[in-house]
């Protein structure tokens, strides 16, 4: 019973007290009926609810929001319907998915009834039927889905969650906001077997991409060999610069072979270049100079 009614029933029942210690018994029992009566015909529904009548078994209208008035005995509030957005969590437990994988799934619906009139009669009990719908789609989903797709788009599983449920219940007058999927849950050994796939997936493109950079490398150490081949002089400075980064320190002890000394003399280098490109042009000059 809403305030403002139990305010008339009381008042009613007050007036009726003090009219019937005055000795009008008969006045008093009218105004106690007319609280009873106040009291089963005025009703109140708030912004978010609606009042589902039946009149004589027949439906007489859907009232709401505000004050109204009802026919007692003839009138029959059959369903109070909330139209505010509800919630329902549902799961499904060692589910298949269509790689045979057992997973455990938490999922959950956001959902409000647009119709009162089809919630309150095309369905016995639209709350419970919600969540039995929910969990069948859940599971029809899940035997349909590889567990790799499952795990990755989540959306396009929301999204194809929300239009089964959706169209399963829009006969009963309720809309589906969203879906959502909160938790899927797989074997600690599938776990542990993913979780090496994954380590070994990064160890090879690791090794990868050394390789592409050894390859790198050789290739930039042939082009420096092409270029100090044709300018001896650039090898000498690049020797004497890898000498004087190697002093640097403090204390340091370079042990030199006389034959990197010898390489560093321009006359020597030059003259080893000459017989080099003669000995090339003309063979027969090879095992004399060997015998020399």
């Amino acid at each position: 019973m809403n305030p403002i009614t139990s305010f008339l029933v009381a008042i009613c029942i007050l007036a009726g007290l003090a009219i019937g210690s005055w000795g009008s018994h008969s006045l008093a029992l009218a105004f106690f009926g007319l609280a009873v009566i106040i009291g089963l015909s005025l009703k109140m529904a708030n912004a978010w609810q609606k009042f589902v009548i039946l009149r004589m078994g027949k439906l007489q209208s859907v009232k709401g929001p505000g004050m109204f008035v009802i026919i007692p005995i003839f009138d029959n509030v059959v369903a109070v319907i909330d139209e505010r957005i509800q919630t329902t969590a549902f799961n499904a437990e060692q589910a298949l998915t269509k790689d045979t994988v057992p997973v455990n799934v938490d999922a959950i619906i956001f959902w409000h009834v647009y119709d009162a009139e089809k919630a309150a009669l095309a369905i016995t009990n639209y709350r419970e039927a919600i969540d039995r719908v929910a969990q069948t789609s859940l599971r029809e989903m899940i035997g349909s889905s590889m567990l790799a797709a499952l795990l990755s788009d989540r959306k396009d599983a929301d999204d194809h969650l929300k239009d089964e449920i959706g169209q399963k219940t829009a006969p009963w007058g309720i809309s589906v906001s969203s879906v959502e999927i909160r938790d899927v849950a797989i074997p600690e050994a599938l776990q542990d077997a993913m979780s090496r796939q994954a380590q070994a997936e990064r160890e090879k493109q690791a090794r990868v991409i050394l390789g592409s950079a050894e390859a790198a490398i050789a290739g930039k150490f042939v082009e420096a060999a092409n270029i100090y081949a044709g300018h001896p002089a650039a090898l000498q400075l690049r020797a004497m610069n890898i000498i004087y980064e190697t002093t640097k320190e403090r204390g340091a002890t370079i042990l030199i072979p006389s034959s990197m000394i010898d390489s560093l003399n321009p006359s020597v280098t030059s003259l080893a270049l000459a017989l080099a490109t003669k000995e090339e042009s003309d063979p027969e000059l090879a095992p004399s100079n060997a015998a020399a």
